[in-house]
């Protein structure tokens, strides 16, 4: 019923951050009656002058929203952190609290943005009235999230839990395994009409709380859908990657029984749907012998798969106006041996949409909670950084990679940072007032 996705990286947990209000004080060195006078010309200027007071008023009101952007952002990430430390069982992470929070934390940064998108119009055009919302809360559970908080999202799947013992007592049927899984199709996928999205291009198919309100999404998404709705029937269904699917089933000890045929279909076929009968798919060959040598995916796998779609998504929005344009291109280049020797400078990185390369950096370094030792995630992370401008940083997550990854790959890497090395080391030479420029030896 599933997606595949790659598996990618980052170093450094850092939060995103925005670009501080700073206010300049040309009083800071007079005399305290100074910066009274200099209170009572503020008061009196903003009376004469109304759309001077509503500046004042934005300028404040934006630093205080700053500041609760700035602490929900941070709180999504050490919750997510947290729900998916290492020092918890697996089996006590709640894929839905973990995908949730990354939803908030992205959601948060979005609406930074679109606040400062409207400050900019705002000072651009000084007699339109400030657009900005009142915020009504003042905590990452009180925060709306498509129309719902946290809390009432996992109550969203606590109710369609209860749509199921419903229908399963409206049909006077026992808990059998079979009975127990067409009622939970019949009510996600007829009922609440769940459906998969063909091509991942729309992000709000690849956040739960999205999914849940749209009623389509992403397939490693309806399979988390799935999984946590069985959950709290106390049914426990497991998944593995099987091709370029991700498949589920209900944990037993008889794995045979879920490929006899009743009904003109197996209980595997009724969990996974089509791609189990497509001859095409990996899934079709499947048996219960085989599914046992299968590598059962955990939950902090599963949430890792979610977020590596979530970088493949953002990274193909953000390169949108860059046709075929791959992460590791510059590395090809580089290595390129008909390439003129040491150029590269930063009029050769590729314009890329600023919000969605943030995103897939977020994501990447989420990702990298859960895999720190995975030296392509790690790569690509570095290159994304690099993409981003953020040089120092992209050196640092590359240099970490070349210790990591295998000695091919670390010499391909080389090269190039080096010669981002020396980018860097450049941009300082010029600042200082040098000119020429600087080659590796």
């Amino acid at each position: 019923m599933l997606s595949t996705s790659y598996w990618v990286p980052t170093a450094t947990m850092a939060f995103p951050t925005f670009p501080d209000h700073c206010f300049f004080r040309y009083d800071h060195h007079h005399r305290n009656d100074h910066k009274a006078l200099r209170r009572w010309r503020i008061r009196t200027t903003a009376a004469a002058y109304p759309l001077f007071s509503n500046q004042i008023q934005l300028t404040k009101d934006s630093s205080s929203r700053h500041k609760l952007y700035q602490e929900a952002i941070k709180t999504s990430r050490d919750k997510f952190t947290r729900e998916i430390s290492f020092q918890s069982k697996d089996k006590d992470i709640s894929l839905a609290k973990a995908l949730l929070y990354v939803a908030a934390e992205d959601e948060v940064f979005m609406s930074f943005n679109r606040e400062m998108d409207a400050c900019s119009i705002l000072n651009e055009r000084r007699n339109v009235s400030s657009p900005s919302e009142a915020i009504d809360w003042d905590s990452l559970e009180q925060m709306p999230l498509g129309g719902k908080t946290i809390p009432e999202w996992l109550s969203e799947l606590d109710a369609i839990a209860k749509e199921v013992e419903a229908e399963l007592v409206s049909r006077d049927i026992g808990c059998h395994l079979v009975e127990v899984l067409e009622a939970v199709n019949l009510v996600l996928f007829e009922s609440r009409g769940l459906t998969r999205s063909p091509v991942l291009v729309d992000s709000k198919h690849s956040y739960l709380h999205s999914v849940l309100s749209s009623r389509c999404g992403s397939a490693i998404l309806l399979s988390i859908i799935y999984i946590e709705v069985c959950r709290r029937l106390g049914l426990t269904i497991v998944g593995s990657r099987v091709g370029e699917d991700f498949l589920i089933w209900p944990q037993t000890g008889y794995p045979e029984e879920l490929f006899k045929v009743t009904s003109g279909h197996s209980l595997f076929a009724i969990v996974n749907g089509r791609c189990v009968e497509d001859p095409r798919s990996m899934a079709s060959d499947l048996t219960g012998t085989s599914l046992l040598g299968l590598e059962i995916a955990t939950n902090r796998d599963i949430i890792g798969i979610a977020l590596a779609n979530l970088i493949r998504l953002h990274w193909k929005r953000a390169s949108r106006s860059n046709h075929g344009l791959m992460l590791t291109s510059p590395l090809r280049h580089v290595n390129d041996a008909g390439e003129k020797p040491n150029v590269m400078d930063k009029s050769n990185v590729p314009l890329l949409r600023p919000q969605d390369l943030r995103l897939a950096i977020m994501a990447s370094e989420r990702l990298l909670i859960l895999q720190p030792h995975n030296w392509a995630l790690r790569r690509d992370h570095g290159m994304m950084l690099y993409y981003n401008r953020e040089y120092g940083k992209a050196v640092q997550e590359l240099s970490i990679c070349m210790a990591f990854a295998p000695e091919e790959e670390a010499e391909i890497l080389e090269p190039f940072v080096e010669k981002l090395h020396l980018m860097r080391l450049e941009s300082t030479w010029k600042s200082l007032g040098h000119t020429g420029r600087l080659t590796v030896p």
